[in-house]
This record gives C-alpha cells, structure tokens and sequence, in this order.
C-alpha cells in the first residue's frame, strides 16, 4: 500500500501546520508499516485552536438549537454517505476487521450525531413561582471543551465527545489517541460540509504533552477523557487547577453471570462478544465470565468450538473475525499477560500465544485465548489486560457470585444470563457498576446512558443525560413587588 499524504492538524476550518512543522508517525497495526506522517501539537498550537474556538463558539451559541441540530444530523447522513471510505480508514489505522467498522464504528457515530441532531432543540429551563416572584432557569454552554479520545474506538469516541457538546452549544477541541489519528480529521471535513461554523470543531494530534496543554488550559471549561485509569487521575489532578468539569470513561474488568438457566447458546455469543470483538479492546468487556459450576462443562465446550473457527487474518478482507492488536507495545502487553496467567497456574483451553499470519509476520496477532482453573487472586482475573482473553470462572450460589463479581476496583459494566425474571433484576441491582446487561452483552445503543462506578470513571456519556455534562445551568430570579429592607 502507497503512504498516505501527510496530515495537519485541523484548526478554524482548514488544516494548519503544526509548530516546528512536527510530526509523528501512524502505523499499520496489521504490516507494521507506517501509513503516514501526522502533525503533533505544540502548548501553543493549542492556544490557536483555544482562539479559534472562542470566534467559533460565539457564533455557534447565537444560532437556534434548532439550528444546530440540522448541521449534526446532515453531519449524519454525510458519513452514513462516506460509510466505506471512513470504516476503511479506520480498519487500517486501528486493525479493526472491515466487517465491524462499517456498523460498530461509523454507524453508532452516525447514529451519535443523528440522535443529538434531534436533542439540540429541546435543551429548556423550567419556570416556578416563589413567594415574592417566580424564578426560571436556563441551561448555557459551557463554552470551549476538550475532548481526548482512545484508540479502541476512534470516529465513534470523537462523535459520542463532540455531539452532546455541539448540541448544547459549545465548541470542541478533540484530542485523538496518538495510535489512532487519522478519522477524528476525516469528521472535521463532514462537519464543515454540513455547515459547521469553522472554529467549534477543532482536531490537534499529539501525545500527552498535548493533552495536558489542554487540560491546563484556562480557557478551556470541560474535559471529557476516555481512557485508562491513571491517565484520568492525572487529568482529574490537573483539571482541579482551573476547576474544570470533568467527565471520565476509564477502564473495567466486568464480571459476566451465567446460571444454572441459561440459554447457554445466547451466553456463550454474549461471552465471545464481550472478550474478541475488536480483538478484545473494548473497556466493558466481560473478562470473568462466571459460570454455574452445573453447566460450566457444557457451557465450555461450545465456547471453545466456536473460539476455535475464528479467522485471524487481513483487517480489510471481510471474512476476517479478529485483527491485529492496535501496537507492537500492546502486542507485548498481552503476551506477557498470557505468560503471567500459565505462570499462575491458569490453564489454556484454546490460544494463549501469538497468532503468525501467512503474508502478515509483522503484524500484532494474538490468539484469541480462554483460560480455564482460574482463582480471583490471579493476575489475569484481576487486572485489566485489554485483549482478547477470557478467564472462566466457577460458582455454586447467587450471593457467593455477587460477592466475587463485586470484588474489583473497577465499576464499569456487568452481564446476567437467566431465565428468572426475579433473579435477573435482584442480579442486576446488585451488580456495583454503571451498566448492567441482562441476557446480552456490549450493546450500546446511544439513547442509553454510559458509564462507570469506582475507578471506571464519572459522569455519563450519551442519551439526554450528557446535557448535564455539557451545560451549566443558570438561575434567574424575578420580583413582582416591592423591596423591603429591614433598616
């Protein structure tokens, strides 16, 4: 494949050089080889995205939400129209396989766009008399916000950042994650077709040093981070300066509930959707997939059948099922999660080592591997390994299971499978996380809201609920008589 052209950063409209004329180098995760160079943002290319969206932002606020929404749905409907080109680029930016990108990635942030196209115009306060008067409230921007994105889901990420705050009337600098840089751009373009004022939808590249620019910022009035745990305490820290709003999506280690009552063909769809797809790299996944010790052989036995047809190979050929890891790095993040769990006394049932692709040697391919004679103490059962690993699990009791589920530092997600009503709503309120799927797994439909407990993160992204999180509400007190003073 021919290297792309260089890309610049995106700012007021157009595309600008980076100070210095800096760049970085984006990698196909799938050949090793570099795609093409990309513009790394200074402190100061920051402050030009920082002035670009006050004139922006400004202008953006002044229109109707009506208004504003009409440019995110056609936002929509133009990368519902460039669909192919844009899930391509990420396939060979991210290893993503084809056969996802078009629906996981730029559909859900079509959809995204689309839904928070139809909530721009319903932003209201709310009127109520008091003694003396009546008060209302109206719901304002926040003005310029930041958005720093991960690299498991790029296009969706930016879009499920900038729509909430676009249609409340902000503006937004977007930060992608520096393995994956290149759609974030691609958006800036349909944004600008769809009419969006230039200024309120900025892209700067880079690596921490220019999220942190951005989260030190002044002028700057949110930051939104998906990420890992430690980066968000460090944005958290540094946010506290300025007393930035902050909302967090962080990591999990989601436990997945299957009982004696299951429909074990359902689980087990659910337990390979919550460990492979996007070869495993997605925050929710149900990585402790927990099992009635009654149905556990059964259960294992279709699940590896099924984990041993998937097809390693290609990101961009369709047939394939699981793609390369995002980096060489994380290749060996996982491999030495692997060797850590044999070393535990974990035993393999199927994978468990790099995967060697005929005309891929370079690539970033592991196994997609199930460890069974699992204990909650061992490493592969307790941290997070963001791979496409999945560690079975026994139990004989619902208030035992909840209590071992529950016993993680992370409260992102959770899963139940059964047939009793009863028990999978008890199950449900008693999972200690922000999302709880009963009989399926890793939808996430943009009406519903999305989020963590504990270390998994604060504050919610889509549905109406992350207006909260993208305006400030103002009182406004109105007299209907005298005042009377006291002296």
């Amino acid at each position: 494949m021919a290297q792309l052209d260089d890309r610049l950063l995106w700012i007021g409209g157009q595309y600008v050089a980076a100070e210095g004329e800096a760049f970085f180098d984006t990698v196909n995760p799938a050949t090793g080889e570099v795609i093409c160079r990309v513009a790394k943002a200074s402190a100061n290319d920051v402050d030009k995205a920082v002035s670009a969206a006050k004139i922006g932002q400004a202008e953006w606020a002044a229109m109707s939400g009506a208004e504003r929404g009409r440019v995110l749905t056609r936002t929509a409907r133009l990368l519902r129209q460039y669909c192919d080109e844009v899930a391509r680029l990420e396939s060979l930016d991210g290893g993503k396989p084809i056969a996802e990108t078009p629906e996981a990635d730029v559909g859900s942030a079509a959809d995204c766009l689309e839904f928070f196209g139809g909530q721009a115009a319903s932003l209201q306060g709310e009127y109520q008399p008091v003694p003396g008067g009546f008060f209302y409230t109206r719901p304002e921007p926040l003005g310029i916000c930041a958005g720093i994105g991960a690299w498991n889901y790029p296009i969706q990420i930016a879009a499920w950042k900038s729509a909430p705050a676009l249609a409340a009337g902000n503006a937004m600098i977007f930060k992608p994650a520096e393995l994956t840089p290149l759609t974030a751009l691609r958006l800036a373009e349909l944004f600008q077709e769809a009419g969006l004022p230039d200024g309120v939808f900025n892209v700067v590249q880079g690596f921490a040093e220019t999220g942190q620019a951005m989260t030190g910022h002044p002028q700057i009035a949110k930051i939104s981070l998906t990420g890992e745990v430690g980066t968000g305490k460090a944005v958290m820290r540094a946010a506290a300066d300025t007393l930035k709003s902050v909302t967090l999506e962080l990591g999990g280690k989601s436990p997945l509930i299957v009982f004696d009552d299951a429909d074990l063909d359902n689980a087990v769809s659910a337990a390979m959707l919550g460990n492979f797809y996007t070869q495993g790299q997605i925050c929710t996944n149900s990585t402790r997939v927990f099992l009635h010790e009654s149905i556990k052989e059964q259960f294992i036995d279709k699940l590896v059948a099924r984990v041993e047809k998937m097809k390693l190979g290609d990101p961009l050929d369709p047939d394939t099922d699981v793609g390369p890891l995002v980096s060489a790095d994380h290749l060996q993040h996982v491999l030495g999660y692997l060797e850590k769990g044999k070393q535990e006394g974990g035993r393999v049932l199927v994978g468990g080592d790099r995967a060697e692709v005929p005309g891929f040697e370079k690539g970033n391919f592991v196994q997609p591997t199930v460890f069974d004679g699992l204990k909650d103490d061992m490493a592969i059962v307790r941290e997070e390994i963001f791979g496409p690993v999945l560690s079975l699990l026994s139990f004989s009791g619902e208030k035992e299971v909840l209590q071992r589920a529950n016993n993680t530092e992370f409260g992102l997600a959770g899963g139940v499978f059964t047939r009793d009503v009863q028990r999978a709503h008890r199950v449900a309120d008693r999972i200690d996380a922000g999302i709880v799927w009963i009989n399926h797994y890793n939808i996430t439909p943009v009406e519903m809201p999305f989020g963590g407990f504990k270390q998994s993160g604060i504050g919610k992204e889509n549905s109406r609920r992350a207006f909260e999180h993208y305006a400030r509400l103002k009182t406004v007190y109105v007299a209907q008589g005298d005042v009377e003073a006291p002296y």
